[in-house]
């Protein structure tokens, strides 16, 4: 495939310390690949929630398929996660503590064409580590700037 599309939470790593990460497949319709593969999609305000054992992916806009008729899809509809049992399980207890959620952080269309998202165990940042990681930033930024002159 010569266009790879990759959608990234960047708010994800400057709201949360993004602790384990896992690769998930989604559950979508055809109208939802379509727009994905224009890069038609919103990761900022989403979030991940069990449901029955399920691990659903909750507020992620999808915008409707600009050829898509009346089998349009919802744009921000839940999606169900793809992942083994034991990584549900494990996502499960880890969500439990207090504190942590589940974040998608990455969404990308693989070799075989199929949509995949990363998902992140997180704990949320308190205001001073937001301006420490801001502070680390500038520096990181200044320091390649000198070594590009």
């Amino acid at each position: 495939m010569a266009n790879i599309i990759t959608i990234k939470n960047k708010k994800a790593g400057f709201e949360f310390f993004l602790l384990e990460q896992y690769t998930a497949g989604i559950v979508l319709t055809g109208t939802e690949i379509k727009s994905i593969r224009d890069g038609k999609v919103n990761l900022t305000d989403s979030y991940c929630t069990f449901s029955a054992d399920e691990l659903f992916v909750v507020n992620m806009h999808i915008a409707e398929y600009k050829f898509g008729n009346q089998f349009n899809h919802e744009p921000k509809r839940p999606r169900k996660l793809l992942l083994k049992r034991r990584e549900l399980r494990k996502i499960s207890v880890k969500s439990k503590d207090k504190g942590i959620t589940i974040v998608p952080v990455e969404l990308f269309i693989n070799e075989e064409g199929l949509a995949k998202i990363v998902i992140s165990i997180a704990k949320g940042k308190k205001m001073y580590d937001k301006r420490e990681t801001l502070k680390n930033k500038d520096q990181k930024r200044e320091i390649d700037r000198r070594h590009e002159d």
